[in-house]
């Protein structure tokens, strides 16, 4: 598995073309070689609308879920498991539109979950996602 992560170009293809993204028309469109940055974005389309005729809650959510992980899989390799374990959201307004996020991961972030786990314990850091409508900038 860690080759495929040592690879961020092609990580991406896979992950653009991988059944849950595809067919709900979500789209890594940028990954950093480093894996500190991605922006992950969800067209409105026709079979992803929901009955207000607006993006889906449930393609909302699944844009963002492997993401956090995904990059620190990239970044700390096969020596950390790293696994979703609880997810929230909470909807301000309606994506009508194409939808985006760009994700970090910071230098404090990442020094927090290593100095956490140094003695091999759990830990459950948390990340916040904020989601934009691209034309309510």
């Amino acid at each position: 598995m860690q080759r495929l992560f040592a690879r961020p170009r092609l990580l991406k293809t896979l992950m653009n073309c991988w059944p849950p993204f595809w067919g709900a028309g979500i789209r890594i469109e940028q990954l950093s070689a480093d894996y500190r940055f991605c922006r992950i974005a969800l067209v409105l389309r026709w079979w992803n609308k929901n009955a207000n005729r607006t993006q889906y809650g449930g393609s909302l959510f699944s844009m963002t879920d492997p993401v956090y992980s995904m990059l620190l899989m990239g970044i700390l390799g096969d020596d950390y498991y790293i696994w979703d374990r609880g997810a929230k959201i909470t909807f301000l307004k309606p994506g009508r539109g194409r939808v985006y996020a760009d994700i970090h991961l910071s230098q404090e972030q990442l020094s927090e979950i290593l100095n956490a786990t140094q003695d091999g314990l759990k830990h459950f850091p948390q990340f916040r996602i904020n989601i934009m409508d691209e034309g309510e900038h």
